[in-house]
């Protein structure tokens, strides 16, 4: 079984966030870049289970330039068999979505599994995207995969309940909570991670479709107030008149 798991290079959840030319871009100074939960904890740890069970092998790939080797490297620590860089810095889904369709046109792989959005800008794009320019089957926000011979059958949680859905591969698939376990990468992996391949290819030359115009911080939290436990009729108002507009 051949899967191939798009990742992207995201910021720390711990990162100070700000951008500069007139807030027209992300200012990535001082960031410490990881690889995106979403494509590491579910889609990737999924692949590699499948394929310990089943054999194959996991390509891991990415759009994007040398800055995002360190973080291509991690996800060949945890176990992933080889990894791709298209070299390219890309500035809207479409092209990271035409840039890996290209990639993988004729490689052959049985599956594409990535995780269902990015932390940095949580648009849920690239999945149906990839599909469309491959012409696969997609499911998205896949909580459960299991492959019986040529058919895969997923959970999909929906309002109120779940659903299964059943598809033949070759298929593209977007990973949601409870499809895996986070994994933590252990020395012989990391020690391996520096003589896997990671295999730099030239860009198809695919443009982007958007252009962010400008970013904002959201509005900083209000500063919390105490109420004496004995002055309910000051919590009461408070409650009212203020925490109404919050």
């Amino acid at each position: 079984m051949k899967i191939l798991v798009p990742i992207s290079k995201v910021p720390d959840t711990t990162s100070k966030i700000a951008f500069t030319d007139g807030d027209s871009k992300f200012n990535e100074e001082g960031i410490q870049w990881i690889v995106n939960p979403y494509d590491e904890w579910y889609a990737l740890v999924r692949a590699l289970e499948l394929t310990e069970t089943s054999g194959g092998s996991v390509t891991v790939i990415n759009v994007g330039d040398a800055t995002s080797d360190p973080v291509i490297r991690k996800a060949l620590a945890l176990g992933a068999n080889e990894a791709v860089r298209v070299d390219v810095n890309p500035t809207d889904s479409y092209v990271i979505a035409k840039e890996i369709a290209a990639y993988a046109a004729d490689k052959g792989f049985d599956m594409v599994l990535l995780g269902k959005e990015t932390i940095n800008y949580n648009g849920s794009e690239v999945g149906g995207m990839l599909a469309e320019f491959m012409n696969l089957p997609y499911i998205s926000l896949a909580s459960k995969l299991e492959v019986n011979g040529g058919v895969a059958t997923m959970d999909r949680t929906t309002e109120g309940g779940v659903e299964v859905v059943e598809v033949k591969l070759p298929f593209v698939a977007s990973s949601a909570k409870g499809m895996a376990e986070q994994r933590i990468p252990n020395m012989r992996g990391i020690m391996a991670a520096r003589t896997k391949p990671l295999t730099v290819v030239a860009a198809s030359g695919a443009t982007a479709k958007t252009a962010y115009v400008k970013y904002g911080l959201p509005a900083p939290k209000s500063a919390v107030k105490l109420v004496d436990a004995e002055n309910m009729d000051e919590l009461v108002r408070l409650l009212h008149e203020e925490a109404k507009s919050i």
